[in-house]
């Protein structure tokens, strides 16, 4: 008779579990269920302003074991699994990870100290950097479950820095759509925090954040070692723990309520056109005037930050005019004139071009007697992540002269290689001709043949935000979720493409016409917009559960 596997009985509150004795046999699908059920009550609570309400539930969810295990499953699942605190102790096993949701108690808790290593800055200067320990990092995973429901539902609008759901490429659309139209502001204040998670008055955190006193006191107030001393922690939240961000974003968050609540938007042309975006510690206030953004609008800005703690980094924070352009999130944000108007355009930055071409170079000069197969494979994550970062922008150019440099960087590896060979002989065994280009490098690797990939292969396209599922998606007019009704789905009749044709006769939702989809797309099409006569305008990869679809426009769903 064989023994009976071990049963899961989830409680209905999702408060705790019970039997649970083997880490494999968890629910995680009922877990994460049990943890956002609580999640969107913390988020109707705190919309109610019901701050005891959202205590009593944030205490529920950093007391339930579903709310542990994905802490548990969280910290030793990441890229920094392997990397052990001042305990040298990591949770590598499948026995380890379930004794550590079980040691995860509130009551007997005391954290310990951080390792602090420090990594280079690209001014040369550099960067203290917290590690702590297995069971300190599962302690911020679990209570930031409760945090960012609260976090995210009080945040300011145009926050992009470390949220979910949000990317770099969403604040550089925000920077267009401040900045691109003729009667937009023309003077620029580019902000930077000095010492931003360093310098968080502990104070001001201990008496503004909705989350147990007691357990984030004992964070603050934890320490560091280096050098085997253990130094004392006054201010700051540590850089490298997993709540940390979300600190920093909520300390942050109400300065934009502040500089709206004291220039407010208006429909005629006098008004101070201050709008304002932020990425983490970075941030741009535009203004009408440069007198305006100093006399001001900075020391609003000041005066705030100093409540917090804080101050602007003297030497970082300038003010620019938006001919001259600035860069900010390795982008070059500048309006050029063209006869009468202006263009505002988005190019990869200088200096970032710089940078990623000095890592390229690293790259070939540190494998020298690498196969080429081999080389490619270290070469095309680099250039491909370069390239899909920069792609939302304009930069075509800036792709075209990078593929030309790193053509340069792989004949100089090859002529070093082969010193006493033709040119022919070279472009026969390291170059092949594909899609009308002669000089695709190529090499075997693990029995594959790999291609080194251009920067152009990433064709550029421009994003934007939306405020739910559809997130990053472009569409034309003036649509919203409140325009998206029900509408009737066809199967494609001709080549790969099914279509929900606008019209009166509705039928089917949305929702049951992707259930007909193939279950390999996962919820996920590729969406082309066009108008009535089906000319295609653009296409975006996006969810396609409420698309935002008008009587105007067809959407089109390539199978």
């Amino acid at each position: 008779m064989t023994a009976e596997p071990p049963t899961l009985e989830v409680d209905p509150v999702g408060a705790s579990f019970h039997g649970v004795t083997d880490w494999s046999v968890i629910d995680w699908q009922q877990a994460n269920h049990n943890v956002r059920r609580l999640q969107t009550r913390i988020v109707k609570a705190t919309k109610e302003k019901r701050w005891g309400k959202v205590k009593a539930l944030q205490r529920l969810l950093t007391h339930s074991f579903s709310g542990k295990a994905l802490a548990v499953r969280r910290v030793t699942e990441n890229q920094g699994k392997n990397t052990p605190g001042v305990d040298q102790v990591t949770w590598n096993t499948p026995q380890k990870k379930l004794q550590a949701i079980y040691s995860l108690r509130q009551r007997d808790y005391r954290p310990q100290p951080l390792r602090r290593i420090y990594i280079p800055k690209k001014n040369g200067k550099k960067r203290p950097l917290g590690i702590p320990a297995m069971k300190c990092r599962a302690m911020q995973a679990l209570y930031l479950l409760a945090l960012d429901p609260v976090a995210e539902t009080t945040a300011d609008p145009n926050s992009y820095g470390f949220r979910p759901g949000r990317s770099t490429a969403d604040a550089i659309e925000q920077c267009f759509c401040a900045l691109g139209k003729q009667q937009s502001p023309q003077w620029i204040l580019e902000g930077d925090i000095a010492g931003c998670f360093d310098a968080i008055s502990h104070e001001w955190l201990l008496a503004h954040i909705p989350m147990e006193k007691a357990m984030l006191k004992k964070w603050l107030k934890a320490g560091y070692m280096e050098q085997h001393s253990l130094y004392p922690t006054e201010a700051g939240t540590p850089q490298g723990g997993i709540i940390s961000p979300v600190l920093a974003n909520m300390t942050l968050d109400g300065l934009e309520r502040m500089l709206i609540q004291h220039f407010p938007k208006v429909k005629t042309s006098g008004g101070a056109l201050v709008n304002f975006v932020r990425y983490a510690d970075d941030f741009l206030v535009t203004g009408r005037t440069k007198e305006l953004l100093e006399q001001e609008v900075k020391p609003l800005i000041e005066e705030f930050l100093r409540e917090r703690g804080l101050q602007l980094s003297a030497e970082k924070t300038i003010i620019t005019h938006i001919e001259d352009g600035f860069d900010f999130l390795g982008q070059n944000v500048r309006k050029y004139q063209t006869g009468k108007r202006h263009k505002l355009l988005i190019t990869p930055s200088k200096k970032n071009v710089k940078a990623f071409l000095e890592k390229i170079r690293e790259v070939v000069k540190a494998n020298k007697a690498l196969p080429a197969g081999k080389l490619i494979a270290k070469l095309n994550p680099i250039i491909r992540g370069w390239a899909n970062y920069h792609r939302h922008a304009v930069s075509t150019k800036a792709f075209s002269s990078v593929d030309a440099m790193i053509y340069q960087a792989i004949r100089r590896w090859v002529n070093r290689r082969h010193r006493g060979k033709s040119e022919a002989w070279k472009m026969k065994k390291y170059f092949t001709t594909m899609q009308g280009d002669n000089w695709v490098f190529f090499g075997m690797a693990e029995e594959h043949t790999r291609y080194l990939i251009r920067a152009q292969a990433c064709r550029s396209y421009d994003t934007s935000k939306f405020k739910g599922k559809l997130t990053r998606m472009t569409w034309h007019g003036k649509t919203t979720l409140k325009n998206v009704s029900t509408f009737r789905w066809q199967r494609p009749s001709k080549g790969n493409t099914g279509c929900i044709p606008s019209g009166k006769n509705r039928k089917d939702s949305v929702q049951s016409a992707t259930k007909r989809l193939p279950r390999s797309l996962a919820g996920t099409a590729i969406i082309f917009f066009g108008d009535q006569e089906g000319e295609q305008t653009q296409r975006r990869t996006a969810c396609f559960s409420t698309p935002p679809v008008t009587n105007k426009f067809i959407a089109k769903v390539r199978l």
